[in-house]
């Protein structure tokens, strides 16, 4: 691909920025319409996804910085397909923006979950640019392909394994994220982290599941952040869930601390069940550090607002705004593409 055809490509892609951050009438239908099909994507999620889209991704700028490091000096464009998870909404398009960005073309098999966004965002795309048409197809199952980038759960991983391995892949399963405090967190800091806990219903890989605390960690300041998202206790979805975690904990007299929006609750577990939040208790920083390097290929992020030796951390309130260049599973894409023979 010729310097000039990537610009023409970088330049369409950041004119769909454009077209995200002036929340078109159609667009909002388009929103509306996925928030009546699943009631886990209200507007203001898929929303606070669009404009970090169109602000972290489809900036001009950003995606000359990120393209920067690599080479596409292939004559031949490839086929690559991609079988997008619905956890969180558009969780797909870092992938579907690789794909094209690189110069190559999108067979898209959508999750049944998230199924009308991105298909008008590509149709908005063509629009822009018509060299862009036919290079996604959306399809029911995936063949012909070159290459694969599948996300879906531990099991279904094992199965995309099985039934893609004989082309390059890339196979995701399921991961969380977990945060570390030290005590000293500022108003400002426990705010970002209640907003990792919370946003997307904490349903995606970078939502936060667990936290650790120092051992005698005084809980209140942040019970009372996290108690300002009571509005959750609104959604009928999050509601059952709250109100079965509660039942249970109650019913089984195991300990536990709440508020109107979540439950926290003591575990060494990293997964936590929707509506609750694990924590456990530590003496020392190096015991924790030892024990997420030991967990690395179940986690997507590790938010802490100080430094912690022998981790990489994301301050509080980035974790749910990746980077270009913070693949998923450390994975590089790009890499993986521009490396396609």
């Amino acid at each position: 691909m010729s310097k000039s055809a990537l610009s023409n490509r970088l330049d369409a892609l950041a004119k769909l920025g454009d077209y995200i951050r002036s929340k078109p009438e159609l667009l909002d239908a388009y929103v509306q319409r996925s928030s009546h099909h699943n009631g886990w994507f209200t507007a203001e999620n898929q929303w606070r996804m669009l404009e970090a889209i169109a602000g972290d991704y489809l900036d001009r700028s950003k995606l000359d910085a990120w393209l920067a490091g690599y080479s596409f000096a292939k004559g031949k464009s490839r086929t690559v397909g991609l079988v997008l998870a619905g956890n969180i909404p558009l969780v797909g398009f870092h992938d579907w923006l690789s794909v094209l960005a690189s110069g190559n073309e999108a067979l898209v098999k959508l999750s049944d979950k998230d199924p009308y966004v991105l298909p008008h965002l590509v149709e908005q795309l063509e629009k822009i640019d018509p060299s862009f048409v036919g290079k996604t197809r959306f399809v029911e199952r995936l063949k012909d392909y070159d290459a694969v980038i599948a996300t879906g759960s531990d099991n279904t991983s094992r199965y995309f394994k099985q039934y893609f391995g004989h082309v390059p892949h890339i196979i995701r399963g399921n991961r969380t994220s977990v945060a570390v405090l030290h005590g000293n967190e500022t108003e400002e800091e426990l705010r970002g982290l209640a907003d990792d806990v919370f946003a997307y219903f904490g349903l995606g890989c970078r939502s936060i599941g667990k936290i650790y605390v120092p051992a005698g960690y005084v809980f209140e300041p942040f019970l009372e952040i996290l108690h300002e998202y009571k509005r959750f206790a609104n959604h009928t979805k999050w509601k059952n869930n709250f109100d079965y975690n509660y039942a249970m904990l109650t019913i089984n007299k195991e300990k536990f601390l709440g508020t109107g929006s979540i439950l926290l609750i003591e575990s060494e577990a990293l997964h936590s069940r929707l509506a609750t939040l694990h924590y456990e208790q530590y003496t020392d920083l190096a015991d924790v550090a030892i024990d997420l390097n030991a967990t690395a290929e179940k986690l997507q992020a590790i938010v802490s607002a100080s430094p912690v030796v022998a981790l990489e951390v994301v301050a509080p309130g980035t974790g749910q705004r990746p980077s270009l260049s913070d693949y998923a599973d450390g994975v590089d894409v790009m890499a993986f593409l521009s490396g396609l023979e």
